[in-house]
């Protein structure tokens, strides 16, 4: 069997050691090699990986944070492309409780209080399931956190990170970005430079994104120990066991 975890790509080399570092990490909790695809910037792409292993059964892991164009649309059309008739694809990695989870770590990391105004910024998107997505995790942030989350965006889509962090500053109080990146890139710099009192690091290095990415293959069937610890408050384990079972379905 063939592992493939495919994220975007970009020109930061911190951000591609990024994704390979998960795949590292992953490679040991399922004691088999995963391999890296990248579907922009950079190669190698998922149609030429999966070209190379037409022979076993591979489980392809899309390193994305919501189900956008790239997980829809993209990844299926390389998997097409390539002529591999034995290809799982399992659900991106968000929205997910462990990623709630990995965001109230990063505001806690980087010193934010109740009572700061907490924007949720992401890369942006044009696809209406992907945006439903972005607004659950904004939900269940706010949920978490005690008070609403703004969602704001990187790129595609309104507010802009920075006008969200300037109308909440008219508000009073201080105001808090919360990173939904998974990596270091163009996106990052751009929250670094909104205005905002604090911005979180992305995801990425935080260890229960690597166990969500182990969790997702092995819920595919490779073998391996499922090491996901929600860590949830007992109010929003009902929401999120509904989310799963609606998941899991689809």
């Amino acid at each position: 069997m063939s592992l493939l975890l495919v994220a975007h790509g970009t020109r930061k080399q911190s951000g591609v050691s990024l994704i390979g570092d998960l795949a590292a990490t992953v490679s040991d909790a399922v004691d088999q090699p995963v391999h890296v695809a990248f579907v922009d910037v950079l190669g190698p792409t998922p149609g030429e990986l999966l070209a190379a292993t037409l022979d076993r059964p591979t489980v392809l892991v899309p390193a994305f944070l919501a189900h956008g164009y790239h997980v829809t649309s993209d990844i299926p059309a390389h998997v097409q492309a390539s002529g591999h008739r034995d290809v799982t694809v399992t659900r991106a990695l968000g929205p997910d409780p462990e990623l709630i989870r990995v965001l109230v770590d990063r505001l806690i990391e980087c010193g934010w209080r109740p009572g700061d105004s907490v924007i949720l910024a992401a890369a942006g998107t044009s696809d209406p399931a992907a945006m439903r997505d972005l607004h659950t995790t904004a939900t269940w942030l706010s949920a978490m956190v005690g008070s609403r989350v703004e969602l704001a965006f990187a790129a595609t889509g309104e507010p802009r990170v920075a006008d969200a962090v300037a109308a909440a500053r008219a508000r009073g109080g201080r105001v808090v970005v919360a990173s939904y990146l998974l990596s270091e890139g163009l996106f990052q710099d751009r929250l670094r430079d909104s205005g905002a009192d604090l911005v979180t690091d992305p995801l990425g290095t935080h260890p229960r994104v690597a166990r969500l990415i182990t969790n997702r293959f092995v819920r595919a069937g490779v073998p391996g120990a499922i090491t996901r610890r929600n860590g949830i408050p007992r109010g929003l384990q009902a929401t999120f066991r509904a989310w799963n079972t609606v998941s899991a379905k689809g």
